[in-house]
């Protein structure tokens, strides 16, 4: 699920969930990258001069999910446009390399971007917005009207159907100021809006082969998306710019989760049919259910009692109630001794890597904090690590669950084995502000020594909080409770030994040759938050750590704040960078 990786495409189409009211206009690849640059033209311009051509079955289209620049216009400067060209033209190449996050590879997820996908990328067909939708213009009041029946209306509610022809879904979340508000346009904005998240909900819940999500930082960083991201991103949370959008694209995304449950339970496999079935409730921003046995084991087809405790699958029973939130046959299957110390096996795709005890996937899916208080009423050992020595306190989500945690005495201070990452570093990347704040006043050190990967909180928050609405936010606090803006990675064991290579290479053919994973590892040593930042191409952090007097020296291997943003792909902080050098000549 969002992990296939882009397999080759099926020649045979799936059956369709939804409606396609107006026909589905794309732009073939090779005219796109012959376009002039600057602003971008529209609908009518292209119709025009014949360039458009409505989508049938056979052509491969790449879906273009994207964070308007502009009020009217969205992409008013061309540059969102630009950083396409340039990405699709590396794709095509070969010379960027698409590969999952740093997590996921290192729970051994697998990277498959294939020959014939570049092929097919070139040969194929584009849809934008902007390209595709008559007349379409930042969302006005009305334009979903059933009255209304324009041209433009019906394509706006095609869109879900639109994600769900396409072969490839690309999200273009380049950093960039917006024309007329002035605020940051990343990854972390487009996660919050209502009709990108619809978007992404469409094609992740597709009845596809392949439903992964490609995330477009820079022309030098270009992977894909972390599972968890989207499965707490719900569409009824989203940002509407058209508060009564909501509804609408609420219905739309309901009808998505309950196709997805229905094809999985007629064909399979049954361990991820299990798993959308209890995150059902979840996923529709709705509150949990509690089922009465029998009804259970009907619904998550078990064939008895025994079937649910005993089952060898990844989503026995006692899963199942976890993700679904029902501390009653939590109980119920602990009384018949379902084991709640169970570990995640082969749900690595979905984000609850293999190794992980039962209590991790509780805290990691934001279950209630009853849920986790069940579990360790129930004999759940709060002391169990991962394969990589990480505790349960690394994954809290939320103020109830850090304090369910702390009554039962877990730790929230020790180092993660081989990893080295505190639970503080842990939460700094992944929860709110309150969550941090409830760890904080459990006197963890926001300054911890540092072994393993060697990163403090404040590195874990830039790194790795990307998509983390709430980041901007534990940046601060971390920074007010005198967290040092200047500390420095120190890598040691295993990931030492992993950079070393990596570094050696960096320094023969330098950072940007490096695959994304090496690079990440061979610019750790001396990498100090502001350099962080440059690496992650976030300007809005760039300057809270600036003004909190953060050091502006490179790494270890010398590498400047420029080199380090540079060899990822983000020019656009080079200026801002630059300044801060000059600021002490």
């Amino acid at each position: 699920m969002g992990s296939g990786l882009c397999r080759e495409v099926d020649e045979a189409a799936p059956p369709m969930v939804h409606t396609m009211l107006y026909p589905m206009y794309v732009l073939k690849v090779s005219d796109f990258l012959q376009m002039a640059p600057g602003s971008p033209p529209a609908h009518g311009a292209l119709k025009e001069k014949g360039l458009l051509k409505i989508w049938e079955p056979g052509l491969f289209v790449i879906f273009v999910s994207h964070q308007w620049l502009g009020i009217s216009h969205p992409d008013p400067a061309g540059q969102h446009t630009s950083m396409l060209r340039q990405i699709l033209l590396r794709l095509i190449a070969g010379s960027t390399k698409v590969e999952a996050d740093v997590v996921s590879q290192s729970y051994g997820r697998p990277v498959e971007f294939t020959e014939k996908t570049r092929q097919q990328i070139q040969e194929g067909y584009l849809f934008l917005d902007w390209f595709a939708i008559p007349q379409i213009t930042a969302r006005q009041h009305g334009v979903n009207e059933e009255l209304t029946k324009s041209e433009a209306a019906l394509a706006v509610q095609s869109i879900p159907a639109y994600v769900e022809v396409a072969n490839l879904f690309v999200a273009l979340v380049a950093e960039c100021r917006h024309e007329d508000r002035g605020c940051y346009c990343n990854y972390t904005s487009w996660l919050t809006r209502g009709w990108c998240r619809a978007e992404l909900w469409c094609h992740l819940l597709s009845n596809k082969s392949d439903t992964s999500v490609v995330l477009a930082h820079s022309t030098r960083e270009v992977r894909f998306m972390f599972p968890l991201d989207w499965q707490q991103s719900t569409v009824a949370d989203g940002e509407f710019t058209v508060e009564s959008d909501r509804f609408i694209v609420v219905k739309l995304a309901e009808a998505a989760v309950e196709d997805k449950i229905r094809q999985l339970g007629q064909t399979g496999p049954l361990h991820l049919y299990r798993f959308y079935r209890a995150m059902r409730q979840k996923m529709l921003g709705r509150t949990g259910v509690s089922w009465l046995p029998n009804g259970f084991l009907k619904d998550f087809a078990f064939p008895d009692v025994q079937g649910a405790v005993q089952s060898s699958s990844q989503m026995n029973g006692l899963m199942c109630a976890v993700l679904a939130g029902d501390v009653f046959m939590i109980r119920w299957l602990a009384e018949r001794r379902a084991d709640v110390n169970l570990r995640c096996e082969g749900l690595n795709d979905l984000g609850f890597f293999t190794s992980q005890p039962l209590l991790f996937a509780a805290a990691k899916s934001v279950q209630a904090p009853r849920v986790l208080e069940t579990l360790i009423d129930l004999r759940a050992d709060v002391s169990q690590t991962s394969d990589s020595g990480g505790s349960v306190m690394l994954y809290a989500r939320c103020p109830g669950q850090v304090q369910v945690l702390l009554r039962a005495r877990a730790d929230p201070h020790s180092p993660a084995g081989s990893l080295g990452m505190t639970p503080l570093s842990g939460c700094s990347s992944n929860c709110d502000a309150k969550t941090l704040c409830a760890m904080l006043d459990a006197r963890c050190d926001p300054n911890p020594p540092l072994s393993g990967l060697g990163i403090s909180p404040l590195h874990s928050c830039i790194l790795y909080g990307r998509g983390n609405r709430h980041a901007q936010d534990n940046l601060l606090l971390l920074l007010e409770r005198r967290a040092d803006a200047s500390a420095r990675c120190t890598p040691t064991g295993r990931y030492d030994w992993i950079g070393q290579p990596a570094r050696m290479y960096a320094r023969l053919a330098g950072l940007a040759t490096l695959p994304l994973v090496l690079r990440h590892y061979a610019v750790l040593p001396g990498l100090t938050p502001l350099g962080s930042a440059a690496f992650t191409g976030d300007e809005a952090s760039a300057c809270v750590l600036w003004r909190h007097g953060a050091e502006t020296a490179g790494n270890d291997d010398g590498h400047t704040l420029q080199d380090i943003a540079e060899s990822n792909g983000y020019f656009h902080l080079l200026p801002l960078l630059q300044s801060f050098n000059t600021f002490y000549v």
